[in-house]
């Protein structure tokens, strides 16, 4: 019997989809990324590793993904699935880096997925993989030197150790292994953080986190030229509304100061 144009559709809606690669899969994913969508661009993914577990470019974009997901939900909050979703971006970024040992974006997946990983630890584990924070960023930016999100963890990597009160510092270097914390000083978190803007001057993070390193400082009129850029900037990261606004509020709490 011949189909009518209206059941033939039906059947089609119906019929299994042909098969996608893995470079078809990873492309949909960026798509989705690219629309501040990593949940969807983390299935993406995750379906290309299901086809090929190797693959170095679904590895490390399955890890900045996943990392995007599970950045939504504030430090300060247990959460459980957060902190699944960082260890996940972890492996993910392990895998990339055994996959491709000259590959700076699975370094950067790796840094960036290390530190994110270290949040849920206490503080001499995260002391110890402060190390390997590190060793990943630093090797990203020897293989890419344009890679802007290693520039970034090196320049969050100095300010969260100056962060740290003396004796905290102190104890980390004297008793829990923590030598490379000398090389950490606000001097190298600013060079590193304008690094990373002079490669990507329209990504907002990277705005965000150098005037808060000025506000750390109490360089207040440095700090109010980066936030005052920040609004004109262009939504890349999924977080970029909530740091929009976070940098409204910094600006008018350190209006006045000088």
């Amino acid at each position: 019997m011949r189909l009518l144009p209206a059941a033939l559709f039906a059947v089609l809606l119906t019929a299994p989809a042909a098969a996608q690669s893995v470079p078809d899969l990873v492309t949909r994913g960026v798509a989705a990324f690219d629309a501040r969508n990593p949940a969807a661009a983390l299935k993406d993914y995750q379906a290309a590793l299901a086809i090929d577990s190797t693959s170095y470019e679904a590895n490390w974009r399955a890890s900045i993904a996943a990392v995007d997901i599970g950045k939504q939900t504030p430090d300060s909050i247990p959460d459980p699935a957060r902190d699944s979703l960082y260890r996940l971006a972890e492996r993910y970024a392990t895998r990339a880096v055994a996959a491709n040992p000259d590959g700076a974006d699975g370094y950067f997946a790796l840094a960036n997925a290390i530190g994110r990983t270290s949040l849920t630890l206490g503080k001499k584990a995260r002391v110890q993989r402060a190390t390997e924070i590190r060793t990943a960023a630093l090797r990203a930016i020897e293989l890419n030197p344009r890679q802007d999100g290693a520039f970034h963890v090196m320049g969050r990597w100095n300010a969260e150790i100056m962060r740290l009160s003396s004796f905290e510092r102190f104890f980390a270097k004297s008793f829990l292994g923590g030598a490379v914390f000398n090389q950490a000083s606000w001097d190298n978190a600013v060079a590193y953080m304008q690094r990373a803007i002079a490669i990507r001057p329209e990504f907002i993070y990277h705005h965000y986190d150098l005037a808060l390193i000025y506000i750390d400082t109490k360089q207040w009129s440095l700090a109010r030229q980066q936030l005052e850029l920040i609004p004109a900037l262009p939504l890349i990261d999924v977080m970029d509304p909530v740091w929009k606004k976070e940098a409204a509020g910094f600006l008018q709490s350190i209006a006045n100061k000088k």
